[in-house]
């Protein structure tokens, strides 16, 4: 036994002037490895006759546990000093001038709320918002949904957990809500845009639970169907910078307006590029109609004095039309290499005398 307690004694002695993890590691074998020291003194007790084990077998475990106490220490000592020199070596110099930081990059979203804002600007149009959580009753039934409309199922729309059955609240599922606050407080004529987050229960390459729209709302006693078409006409021609954007409007339905229409642009693929303004196919942008005189109602003005159009464009969408971005999942990763790919230059505000693009 003697002769064990001289070689715990040289190894107590060798951890404690290990000077790397690697080091560390050698005498932890040495030790308490499956050919180390204890383990070894540990079997050989079997050999022993038995008034003489337990004696020696509780010598051995304080050797271990001796041991393991140097090892777990010297462990300790070791770490902090890697972490401090790693923390030396990765020190942020605050004294540095500004320049030497990289600069950040506007997100794609941001640079198409402003380029479409802009847009509008010049015709006349003001921004309205509203808030993310809406009431049903805004966000359905002023809005002229029935019901039983499929659009408030709950595998379509987040509903608010909690909420009392006659004042349910959900996570709105478009920005048209905010047209019916705009009506209510500043009544008519009015033309606003609203754009903002709104949530719906959709997740693959071409739809996210989380996208943002940008609605527009003109309503006077004035306007009319043709109205509406100049209107976007001018809008497409401005956003895609092209003096010739076709149109096609189809037929469509929509519970806030009547008539209501999808707009297609016109389009090519050219080895697998889409080309804006080519006659060779069509893709679909955007909703529109004439607002439906419920909806006039319930903005608290008279519908047969007061008519106008609404239009809807998912900013995403466009986004992708614009700057070749193949999937929709990608804006919201937070991956900073894809937004120093497609993002913008920050502080450069986009105009049309100036260009959309800074």
């Amino acid at each position: 036994m003697s002769e064990i307690a001289s070689k715990v004694t040289r190894l107590l002695e060798a951890i404690e002037t290990a000077d790397d993890a690697a080091s560390l590691e050698q005498y932890r074998l040495g030790a308490l490895g499956r050919k180390g020291l204890v383990t070894l003194a540990l079997k050989s007790l079997g050999g022993i006759p038995a008034e003489e084990r337990r004696e020696i077998g509780q010598t051995i475990n304080q050797h271990k546990a001796a041991l393991q106490a140097a090892l777990e220490q010297k462990h300790a000592v070791l770490h902090a000093q890697e972490r401090d020199a790693q923390m030396a070596h990765e020190a942020l110099d605050v004294s540095l001038p500004a320049q030497s930081t990289p600069m950040g990059m506007l997100h794609p979203i941001s640079q198409i709320i402003d380029e479409v804002s802009a847009i509008f600007a010049t015709m006349g149009f003001a921004i309205a918002e509203g808030p993310d959580i809406e009431s049903d009753a805004l966000n359905f039934t002023a809005l002229n949904f029935p019901h039983d409309h499929p659009a408030r199922e709950m595998h379509d729309t987040f509903y608010m957990a909690n909420s009392p059955e006659d004042q349910l609240m959900v996570l709105r599922t478009h920005t048209s809500p905010v047209q019916v606050r705009a009506l209510r407080a500043e009544g008519a004529p009015i033309r606003v845009i609203a754009p903002g987050r709104t949530y719906r229960s959709d997740h693959d390459m071409t739809h996210s639970p989380m996208f943002h729209q940008i609605e527009g709302l003109v309503i006077d006693e004035e306007t009319h169907f043709a109205h509406l078409k100049g209107c976007l006409s001018d809008f497409c021609r401005a956003f895609f910078e092209l003096n010739d954007v076709p149109l096609r409007f189809r037929p469509s339905f929509f519970p806030f307006t009547e008539p209501s229409a999808e707009v297609d642009i016109g389009c090519s693929h050219d080895r697998g590029c889409l080309i804006i303004g080519a006659r060779a196919d069509w893709m679909e942008i955007l909703g529109c109609g004439m607002v439906h005189p419920n909806v006039i109602k319930s903005g608290g003005l008279d519908p047969e004095r007061y008519q106008g159009f609404a239009f809807g464009l998912g900013i995403e969408r466009l986004a992708m039309l614009k700057y070749g971005m193949p999937d929709l999942r990608l804006f919201f990763d937070g991956d900073p290499h894809w937004t120093r790919h497609y993002g913008f230059a920050p502080l450069e505000f986009p105009t049309l005398s100036r260009g959309l693009r800074p």
